[in-house]
């Protein structure tokens, strides 16, 4: 029986439980200087006078080069890494001091004198006159022609913390000779910060080893560099000690780059029987103060705007604005989440516009299932997907009708907790950036397998799952495979974790490089034994030997060393799918919501690990549910954060969530062997709609049509109470 499809357990949890696992923090030793930024305490201004002791350290003292954005965000928004002289949002790092340790740190840091001559602030992107980018339009004047019905809403995609549970850490320590550094960062990809620092600081790249040790969550926001860490960088080349910086909560929710923040405006054309004729969609995105990844996210959001439908006709135009605000970045999702938002809610209104169920609807106007591409209006390629299937089993297992037979019953009987049933379908774009990954597979002497491989984990279980893929193809035991990645002085290059990517991409790498392996072995047991190479096959746990005769197996450590590397091209992306049902209650007294139940048929093609997309799973619809109900980035007129700590950010825990009713199909990928789409962003997806939608629905006896998320209690109880 093939490993592949099995979930075994993870092998690196061994070593993050024992605290064998470092993480950047626990690599600091006593020599190290600690770092601590002075920010800006206004979101505007200009930047009049800094004082402070001889360790204090300047844009003026660095004379380091600007930040550039990775395009297509215009160059003209090169970043300064410290303030010259314009702050542009709270929490801008102006100056940084150093100390022998990080109380030490913080009490220089209060030493400063920052003298700031405040300007107004500009927060709501709406107001803004600085466009920092805009999408290519899809234009369509008659979209909406040959609608019977057009449903028009506004709503607000909030901005959203992603609150890792490691913040931002670094560790840089020199070379001996001054030449080089080696660096210890919480990052999603150390090749973008291997060649952002040496650049900077004018260095060799392979004199700049980047590490990324265990990494505490990221989800898009460690995806890039920040001026931090190669102020940090520069500070250790420039003194020749080890520097460190490990950002504080309240940093993190004030600098670490938020996701989603958009304003839409839709409207969805439909005949009476329900047909969709046309969509118009109008984006206003926050880019933030200093436009990076951020700024073209909404390309994702126009390229998704159909979602699973059939809807022939789509005007889609969208723009980022710069604000005085923290810069915006990816979240979970990166301006997918965003499409599927306003698409279900605007199906939802439908619905109740034709007195239509929710479901039924959607059913109407769903994509046939496929196995070839599929087409958009935006240019989406679907290649694979069935989307009937997965709304009729999800809607099977949660028991719809007899959950709308409870509703009914509840409001007859003025129940003081109302039921609400949300819907959705939802399909997302994965293997983004690059469509290449880099993966090496070798034999080593003792026979065991060594697999390389460019992609980085923050707790996905990568390495267990190409374990696995590598284990499957070589017949060794997993525990006989040994993964390295997020090590730029041992895997020679890499693309990085971000899109949900790594499976597909850097998984069928590995997948590509062992078979290629197995090829090796075949060619040279066969030369040995005086066979046919055709003749060659794996016995597992044993080695290579001709078909039907175990005894002639040549073990791996004798057939050693053998070594293939692998730069696996897609060529294309893949598009996972599925459909959520959430179940909520909402007391009509309070407004207080409570999740129940939430049911999911995911479709990420073939799942080589349960356990570990069952994972990716459950904390997707935690970070989904969170936007429905409780999480949102605030800011005052002023720019000042209003959620600068836990207390006022409130991120759900367990005891806010249900058990999940986790469930797949499986409708596999035709552009890699493996058959295998992205998880790790799909349920987010899913689940924020379906819980928006649940409490809508639950709130539908008063006329309540729409409210922006978050759902909070005081919104809700305002809403019933007019």
């Amino acid at each position: 029986m093939s490993i592949l499809g099995n979930s075994v357990l993870r092998v690196e949890d061994d070593g993050l439980l024992t605290g064998n696992q470092p993480f950047t923090a626990d690599l600091i030793t006593s020599d190290t200087l600690h770092s601590c930024f002075i920010r800006s305490p206004v979101a505007h201004g200009k930047l009049v006078s800094v004082i402070g002791s001889p360790g204090l350290y300047t844009a003026a003292s660095l004379e380091l080069p600007k930040l550039v954005p990775w395009p297509p965000t215009p160059d003209r928004y090169a970043r300064d890494l410290l303030v010259v002289d314009k702050i542009r949002y709270v929490g801008d790092p102006i100056a940084v001091v150093t100390g022998r340790s990080f109380a030490e740190a913080q009490d220089l840091a209060g030493d400063v004198e920052v003298e700031i001559e405040s300007l107004p602030a500009v927060v709501s992107a709406e107001e803004s006159s600085e466009v920092a980018f805009e999408v290519e339009p899809l234009v369509d004047p008659s979209a909406l022609e040959d609608a019977e019905v057009v449903v028009e809403a506004a709503f607000v995609n909030q901005k959203l913390a992603p609150v890792p549970l490691e913040t931002n850490s670094i560790l840089v320590v020199p070379d001996d000779d001054g030449a080089g550094l080696c660096i210890w960062v919480s990052t999603q990809f150390p090749w973008d910060n291997q060649a952002s620092v040496a650049a900077a600081l004018n260095l060799d790249p392979n004199r700049v080893r980047v590490i990324a040790p265990a990494v505490g969550g990221g989800f898009g926001a460690k995806g890039h560099t920040y001026p931090e860490h190669i102020v940090v960088a520069a500070i250790a080349h420039r003194t020749g000690q080890p520097v460190a910086w490990q950002e504080t909560r309240s940093e993190n929710l004030l600098n670490m780059t938020p996701g989603r923040g958009q304003i839409q405006r839709v409207a969805l054309g439909a005949k009476r029987d329900g047909t969709i004729t046309g969509i118009r969609v109008e984006v206003i995105a926050d880019a933030g103060a200093y436009p990076h990844v951020g700024a073209w996210l909404p390309n994702y959001t126009r390229l998704m705007c159909t979602g699973t439908y059939r809807i022939p006709r789509v005007d889609f135009r969208a723009r980022s604005m710069v604000t005085n605000t923290a810069p915006v970045g990816a979240y979970r999702g990166a301006g997918r989440p965003e499409a599927t938002a306003f698409l279900e809610r605007s199906m939802d209104l439908l619905a109740r516009e034709l007195q239509m169920d929710p479901v039924e609807l959607r059913r109407r106007n769903l994509l046939e299932s496929h196995s070839t591409d599929h087409v958009t209006p935006s240019g989406a390629v679907y290649d694979s997907g069935n989307y009937r299937g997965t709304l009729d089993r999800v809607a099977e297992l949660a028991g719809y009708e007899s959950l709308r037979q409870e509703q009914s019953l509840r409001r007859a009987r003025g129940d003081q907790w109302l039921l609400g049933i949300g819907v959705s379908s939802y399909i997302e774009v994965t293997g983004n950036g690059p469509t290449e990954e880099f993966a090496s597979v070798a034999i080593e002497l003792d026979g065991s397998a060594t697999v390389l491989c460019g992609v980085s984990s923050q707790g996905q279980g990568h390495q267990t799952t190409y374990a696995q893929i590598a284990a499957a193809q070589l017949g060794l035991p997993i525990d006989k495979v040994r993964v390295v990645q997020s090590d730029t002085g041992v895997v020679p290059r890499g693309n990085g974790t971000y899109g949900s990517r790594s499976l597909q991409l850097a998984g069928s790498a590995v997948d590509e490089a062992a078979r290629a392996v197995v090829e090796q072995a075949c060619v040279l047991a066969a030369e040995r034994l005086e066979a046919n190479t055709a003749d060659m096959v794996i016995y597992e746990g044993v080695g290579v030997g001709i078909i039907g005769s175990p005894a002639t197996a040549i073990g791996w450590a004798d057939l050693a060393p053998l070594a293939v590397e692998f730069d696996f091209d897609q060529g294309a992306r893949t598009y996972p799918s599925g459909s959520h049902i959430s179940v909520v209650e909402v007391d009509r007294e309070t407004g207080a919501v409570r999740m129940i139940r939430h049911i999911t048929v995911d479709d990420c093609g073939n799942v080589i690990n349960p356990m570990l997309a069952q994972g990716q799973q459950h904390g997707g619809i935690a970070q989904g549910a969170a936007q429905a109900l409780w999480e949102e980035l605030a800011y005052a007129a002023d720019g000042q954060p209003m959620t600068s700590t836990l207390l006022e950010y409130l991120a759900p825990s367990a005891r806010e969530l249900p058990s999940y009713e986790i469930n797949s199909m499986v409708t596999p990928t035709p552009l890699n062997r493996l058959g295998v789409k992205g998880i790790g962003e799909a349920t987010t997806i899913g689940t924020t709609p379906a819980v928006h939608n649940a409490v809508l629905d639950a709130l539908a006896p008063w006329g309540v049509e729409h409210l922006d998320m978050p759902l909070s209690p005081e919104k809700i109880w305002r809403a019933i109470n007019g």
